[in-house]
């Protein structure tokens, strides 16, 4: 069985703080294992797609600056029957932030949100009230790596309008409350074949609102207890079951864990963090293609 590990023309920007890249060191590790995989770039014209009989996504870090052309790609793969991780229909339903929206329909904790369709241009105080908040965060809903986020306080709403309206001239928008929380750090649990692996903290340097370390965030592991991994799962179960991989982005508030995002297209899945998990990252793969 041919399998296309799936990663971007760009330079890889992630690796964790002992130097564990998830792509340059997790291929060949699985390569060692007897599988038969290899790096593909999913926007290579050159790529004979018909060799393979499994595209595993890994790092296509870029799809969102190409969204169009990413979202062929999907349909010319699934025509050629390649079977994709994580399924299509997940990745499809994962692309855009209102995925959100069935989420606290269903009655799942999650940071409260509202959406602003491309081309809205308004007063922005209203998204205060509603959000009960005193600033807001706003980011594209198709997005990855903080791009095109901004926030805005409540005293700079007018003064604002202008910058974000240009904003949403290329796409949908989701605005959120800027949450204190933040600061005290994100969860991240990180779940392979509907298993719990592992799960990092990962905080904002001193003013910043941005964990990603690339803007000077720290990473650090968490033992969470049998209760909050449980509670974790419930997203899983619901939202990813067969996965191969899923991350559960959330912060603690009040105690209790509410949801950010669920990361089921290309999450960095800090696989040095996990005492086993990279082995466990492995048996996943076999699980699945077996």
């Amino acid at each position: 069985m041919k399998i296309a590990y799936i990663t971007y023309a760009g330079e890889i920007r992630y690796s964790a703080a002992n130097g564990f890249n998830e792509m340059s060191d997790l291929l060949p590790f699985l390569q060692n294992k007897g599988l038969d995989i290899e790096a593909a770039i999913w926007d290579d014209p050159t790529v004979d797609w018909t060799k393979y009989d499994v595209a595993i996504l890994k790092t296509p870090w870029d799809y969102h600056q190409k969204i169009d052309a990413f979202k062929t790609w999907l349909d010319k793969i699934e025509s050629l029957n390649v079977r994709l991780l994580n399924d299509y229909k997940i990745v499809r339903w994962n692309l855009d932030k209102h995925y959100l929206q069935e989420i606290i329909a269903d009655g799942f904790d999650v940071i409260p949100s509202a959406f602003l369709p491309q081309g809205w241009k308004g007063d922005l105080l209203p998204l205060f009230e509603s959000l009960k908040t005193s600033s807001i965060i706003i980011k594209p809903c198709i997005s990855g790596g903080s791009k095109n986020t901004i926030v805005v306080h409540r005293q700079d709403a007018a003064a604002s309008i202008d910058k974000v309206a240009t904003l949403l001239t290329e796409g949908d928008y989701i605005v959120q409350p800027l949450m204190q929380e933040v600061q005290n750090g994100e969860w991240s649990y990180i779940f392979f074949d509907d298993t719990y692996s592992h799960t990092i903290l990962k905080k904002p340097k001193a003013g910043d609102f941005r964990v990603q370390q690339i803007y000077g965030g720290t990473i650090d592991t968490l033992y969470p207890g049998p209760e909050e991994i449980a509670h974790a799962a419930t997203y899983v179960e619901k939202y990813a079951k067969g996965c191969l991989y899923v991350r559960v982005d959330g912060l603690m508030v009040n105690g209790h864990f509410v949801l950010m995002e669920l990361e089921l297209i290309e999450p960095f899945l800090y696989l040095s963090y996990g005492e086993n998990a990279v082995e466990q990252y492995y048996q996943a793969i076999l699980s699945q293609i077996n």
